[in-house]
């Protein structure tokens, strides 16, 4: 182990970083996602199709990229699976779809890109976890035939290690060492220390190999929040590489979605992450882009990047005489969702705007003002009338039994006059 990793205070008492990371490029064609240094912190995700389906994960892939995720992981965890990797990139280039292709690899990584160069070329970056490549005399070995295929194809690496996963003879070793301290530590700040330690070497390891550490990329997953921000915050502390965020393994629904904001938000708000993963377990029928959707969330509700326009929404009370703002709030938010992958072409900046469907006289006309766009449905004993605001300015009043048909088409109108070029307009 290299003595520069000071590690004689506990991992929790390290202090915040300020984001200053080396930059990573992940390429594919003419596609280049900037990772670290000043560039966006970046959305990523992930299929659950087997790979050997080219087909199949070739669309689940589109899906996600149209969602928004800006570089898509698939399984890599057989010859066919590796076999298939090459076909699967030339489906999404026929449809159009440029998004970087990672390969998670376990246990057999250095033997498929060493026995399949298709596959090897055909992705824009391995994710190698430290915890798997092999034991013994087998793990350097093994590990370093993973990083020889990625200095030959000028690809990027995630050195992905988790907590599940983790090098248990490292661990042990820390684990004697505490046992030797004046005062030893908890048995988890000693866990931190191997996920840091196992991470920070396999990385120094990978650069004597020749990757540029311009090429490497960090993660220390866990499941638990405090867990998450604790190892972050002395991994940034440690290091210059671009790091990956994510709780692993976060659960379904409303509890993944959770975990992931309040661990998510903390990191990214001290300037900590480069990109990130929501890893959500889907609910039965629930589409697997929840996930990106989540991710594209967090960080707009940060204000560190903006994918959808977004829409203010009350959340109804007694005030509110029925269930037409909600029902309107659901239509125009998933009316605009499923445009952006032509308005980003078109309509430049339009992910930045705001709009807003209130539901009563209370908050509603100053909700609306507020927003680029804006309507204020009739509560409770107020007149049938449905004031819409653009730019601040009370611009219509909507009446009837069309409303929401009639504010849709005025949204559309608004955004190809706003930012649409002066012809489309």
């Amino acid at each position: 182990m290299h003595s520069d990793l000071d590690f004689s205070t506990p991992i929790d008492a390290a202090a915040p970083r300020v984001r200053n990371t080396y930059q990573a490029h992940v390429r594919w064609g003419d596609r280049d996602v900037t990772v670290g240094g000043d560039a966006p912190v970046r959305v990523q995700s992930m299929t659950n199709t087997d790979t050997v389906d080219a087909i199949g994960t070739a669309i689940q892939v589109k899906e996600l990229a149209l969602a928004g995720s800006e570089m898509v992981r698939i399984t890599v965890n057989t010859p066919e699976a590796a076999q298939a990797v090459p076909y699967i990139r030339e489906q999404l280039d026929r449809m159009g779809i440029d998004v970087p292709l990672v390969g998670d690899f376990h246990y057999n990584g250095h033997r498929l890109l060493t026995d399949f160069p298709a596959c090897a070329e055909a992705l824009s970056k391995y994710r190698i976890n430290p915890g798997n490549v092999g034991k013994g005399d087998k793990r350097d070995r093994q590990f370093g035939q993973m990083i020889e295929a990625a200095v030959r194809w000028k690809k990027a690496v995630r050195i992905g290690v988790n907590w599940g996963s983790l090098d248990q003879q490292l661990l042990a070793n820390l684990m004697d060492e505490n046992s030797r301290r004046a005062v030893p530590w908890d048995a988890k700040p000693v866990m931190y220390q191997a996920l840091i330690t196992s991470a920070i070497e396999s990385a120094r390891l990978a650069e004597s190999m020749g990757l540029p550490p311009e090429q490497i990329i960090l993660s220390c997953k866990v499941s638990g929040v405090q867990d998450l921000i604790s190892v972050y915050r002395a991994l940034a502390q440690r290091c210059r590489y671009a790091l990956h965020l994510g709780l692993t393994e976060a659960g379904m629904g409303t509890k993944g979605t959770v975990a992931s904001s309040a661990a998510l938000a903390v990191l990214l708000q001290e300037g900590i992450g480069d990109t990130i993963r929501v890893s959500l377990t889907p609910q039965p029928g629930e589409a697997r882009t929840q996930e990106v959707v989540v991710a594209s969330e967090i960080l707009q509700s940060l204000g560190l990047r903006s994918f959808v326009p977004s829409v203010t929404a009350c959340p109804g009370c007694g005030r509110t005489t029925s269930t037409t703002f909600q029902e309107l709030t659901k239509q125009i938010d998933d009316f605009l969702r499923a445009q952006m992958p032509v308005w980003r072409e078109q309509y430049p900046g339009v992910e930045a705007m705001k709009v807003a469907v209130m539901g009563c006289i209370v908050n509603g006309p100053g909700e609306s003002k507020h927003a680029d766009i804006g309507i204020s449905l009739p509560g409770t004993g107020e007149a049938p009338a449905a004031p819409v605001y653009i730019d601040g300015e009370k611009s219509v009043i909507l009446r009837g039994d069309k409303i929401a048909q009639e504010f849709q088409v005025i949204v559309e109108n608004y955004i190809a006059k706003r930012f649409g070029s002066p012809a489309l307009a």
